[in-house]
């Protein structure tokens, strides 16, 4: 049969195809079975914060990514890992490679929080500078940068380690090299503390005491960040209760709720029905005309049709 003798058939063969074009573009981006992961390694990842693109909120995705496994804030001086997250306080830990601990002591660099970020330093930070020299402005009588009074006794903790040696220290000397540090300009969203600017070798941070305020050793090291709250708007909450876990999609980053069977919606996963998979799909009816009379069939036998009449236009 040539398409010259039954031109009806090659005219709906042409109108068909851009349909079927059509219907394979829709198929989400998302896949099924693969949505919004709710850990990263051993860390459970829950909305504002995201394991993968396009989940969580997208004034988070920028500072928290899952990599290979690990969870990462990135800030404007460098990506470091997270060790934990408390959902109820909205606060998060970060470790800096190159912070000092009691038994590692090291040069560091600087730690900067973008301006734009949601993050704060929380005031359970101790923030000590290590190995000042004397002329380092954290001296300067009339700035008041070194906490003085019980606090001190954190840097007779931290010189009485046998890592001070790491940054040309001997163990047990005297603390005029170190310094409590306070911030004049405060601890939010632009701080930045710069360590060598600052004239010395190394800083460490300390979120807690573990109970031992006497022993360095069991102190918590890192960096205690607290996240804004106000993201937690009731179209996410509405949008988790019905089973989905909410995230974002176009250029503007707009609300959408991913739901388990890889759709996008904004609003809730209730009543969505199914999704596209590998090896079955809707039951979407597709009309068909043959000699004039209009006919349904499912999407796969329409498929199957399509190319059945291909090889026959080619023939």
């Amino acid at each position: 049969m040539s398409p010259a003798s039954n031109p009806f058939l090659f005219t709906n063969i042409l109108l068909l195809l851009p349909f079927l074009h059509t219907l394979s573009s829709a198929v989400p981006a998302i896949p099924v079975n693969g949505t919004c992961r709710d850990t990263c390694g051993t860390i459970s990842v829950k909305y504002p914060f995201g394991a993968e693109p396009g989940c969580g909120h997208p004034d988070f995705a920028r500072y928290i990514k899952c990599v290979s496994g690990t969870l990462e804030f990135s800030t404007g001086s460098g990506i470091y890992n997270i060790s934990s997250i408390d959902y109820p306080s909205n606060t998060i830990v970060v470790t800096d490679p190159f912070m000092s601990t009691c038994s590692l002591m090291q040069n560091s660099g600087s730690f900067i929080l973008d301006k734009a970020s949601p993050f704060t330093i929380t005031q359970d930070n101790i923030i000590v500078l290590l190995g000042c020299s004397s002329t380092s402005p954290v001296f300067d009588p009339y700035e008041d940068l070194c906490a003085t009074g019980s606090r001190l006794r954190v840097c007779r903790g931290m010189y009485s380690c046998k890592g001070v040696s790491g940054i040309g220290l001997r163990q047990k000397g005297p603390a005029s090299t170190c310094c409590v540090y306070e911030s004049p300009t405060g601890l939010g969203s632009g701080y930045a503390l710069d360590v060598p600017r600052l004239q010395c070798s190394s800083y460490t941070s300390i979120y807690g005491f573990g109970g031992n305020e006497g022993d360095p050793m069991k102190w918590n090291y890192g960096i205690s960040l607290q996240y804004n709250d106000s993201y937690n708007a009731d179209a996410c909450k509405d949008c988790e209760s019905s089973g989905g876990s909410c995230g974002f999609t176009g250029l503007d980053g707009s609300f959408a709720c991913i739901c388990r069977n890889g759709r996008n919606t904004t609003t809730n996963c209730l009543g969505q029905g199914y999704a596209w998979s590998g090896t079955w799909g809707p039951k979407i009816q597709t009309m068909w005309s043959t000699g004039g009379t209009l006919m349904a069939m499912p999407f796969s036998l329409y498929v199957i049709k399509v190319i059945f009449f291909e090889g026959m236009l080619s023939s």
